[in-house]
């Protein structure tokens, strides 16, 4: 085994039994080869195409690959946040042929310990799953908080349309009124750092954006300010309900698919609700073509929120009710 970054590792007897795996760092030329070994991975709802050359140009995250016979099988990206002491996992995938052969948890403990080398005072292994967790789960991770999980699917003409139909436009108003509060950035900044937000609104006091955990911490906001995110809350002075909607991006299901993703925070199915709608109408009066529109929420409220959609709205809903969970571990 070697690496090809530049970076040493403490030798690993477990690691290096697996023969014929090299490990570098990804660069804008592994684009191609990384994407012909994707194909059909999270169900079309990839967002790798849209991410890669960003996450390489950040300064706190290492894109690894790995390779058998020079061939690209797996990636995993890790990035460095909570002021250094947690490494964030993300993007894990392996090419379908190399899939149950271990190369997943090799790449796993070959990272861990380049982040040990390159960052000594990360502490904690934190990743997001929607997967069903089991006793061995547990017996590895710490459940930090978990969303419901609820997708949908439609055609933004359709969506503009119904909306109108409806009366549900969603625009959104000034601090005094009924409707959503969408924030600039500076007050989003301050709110989402405020004790009581984190205390009465955040689950466990954990920011989730797009698959993405963060302790609500200022290096961390700093982080989330240069992304294309929508904040909104029911009442900028006294939230109990907020919401952060990604721009949509083009995903690989077919042509003019986008993905459009909503972590809504709170308890309140009404307020909730009012957001959902006014990230829709934002985001849908632009589009053009199909969109998956992703939510996750507080367990309670997915029942109601998917007869909504199902029901007023008029949209399919893609499958059953599916949970994001947040866990951490601690760093091997």
């Amino acid at each position: 085994m070697k690496i090809e970054t530049g970076l040493q590792c403490p030798p690993n007897p477990e690691m290096e039994s697996q023969a014929g795996l090299q490990f570098s760092v990804a660069i804008e030329d592994d684009f191609e080869e990384i994407m012909a070994m994707s194909q059909d991975i999270y169900g079309g709802l990839d967002y790798l195409p849209t991410r890669y050359q960003a996450w390489l140009q950040e300064p706190n995250r290492i894109v690894v690959l790995a390779r058998k016979q020079g061939k690209v099988i797996a990636l995993e990206s890790v990035c460095v946040i909570d002021d250094g002491e947690t490494v964030l996992v993300e993007g894990l995938r392996v090419a379908p042929s190399e899939r149950g052969k271990g190369v997943a948890g090799v790449l796993l403990k070959f990272c861990s310990q380049l982040v040990k080398a390159k960052h000594p005072d990360v502490k904690v292994t934190r990743l997001t799953r929607d997967d069903r967790l089991g006793p061995k789960d547990f017996q590895k991770y710490r459940l930090i908080t978990k969303q419901a999980i609820l997708l949908v699917r439609f055609r933004s003409e359709d969506m503009k349309l119904r909306l109108q139909e409806l009366g549900l436009q969603g625009g959104c108003q000034d601090s005094v009124s009924q409707d959503p509060v969408r924030l600039d950035p500076g007050v989003a900044h301050h709110l989402f750092l405020s004790a009581g937000l984190a205390r009465d609104v955040l689950p466990n006091a954990t920011i989730v954006q797009d698959w993405q955990p963060f302790k609500p911490l200022p290096s961390n906001m700093a982080i989330l300010m240069k992304k294309d995110i929508d904040w909104m809350v029911d009442d900028a002075q006294s939230p109990c309900v907020a919401s952060l909607c990604t721009f949509p991006f083009r995903v690989p299901i077919g042509d003019n698919w986008y993905y459009l993703n909503i972590d809504m925070f709170g308890k309140d199915l009404t307020k909730a609700r009012r957001q959902f709608i006014a990230h829709l109408h934002r985001h849908t009066d632009t589009l053009r073509g199909h969109v998956m529109c992703q939510m996750f929420l507080d367990p309670p409220l997915w029942q109601p929120l998917a007869d909504f959609c199902r029901g007023t709205l008029g949209v399919e809903l893609v499958k059953e009710y599916t949970e994001q969970c947040v866990v951490e571990s601690d760093l091997a």
